[in-house]
């Protein structure tokens, strides 16, 4: 039971972290911000969503 639930919630998190790093990859912001969200998301993908929620940059 909770390989199954820890497997729905590892996907839940990788599909958060999709959405991020494609919305950083979208926003105005400069490369080098963008390179260093996506390196954070892909590093601590749980605390760099979580981050990036509150003060990340925002698509177009």
């Amino acid at each position: 039971m909770s390989v199954e639930i820890s497997g729905i919630l590892g996907l839940i998190l990788l599909v958060c972290v999709i959405y991020a790093i494609i919305q950083t990859a979208q926003s105005g912001e400069s490369s080098t911000a963008k390179l260093i969200w996506i390196l954070a998301l892909l590093f601590l993908p749980f605390l760099g969503f979580i981050i990036w929620l509150f003060i990340g940059p925002r698509g177009k």
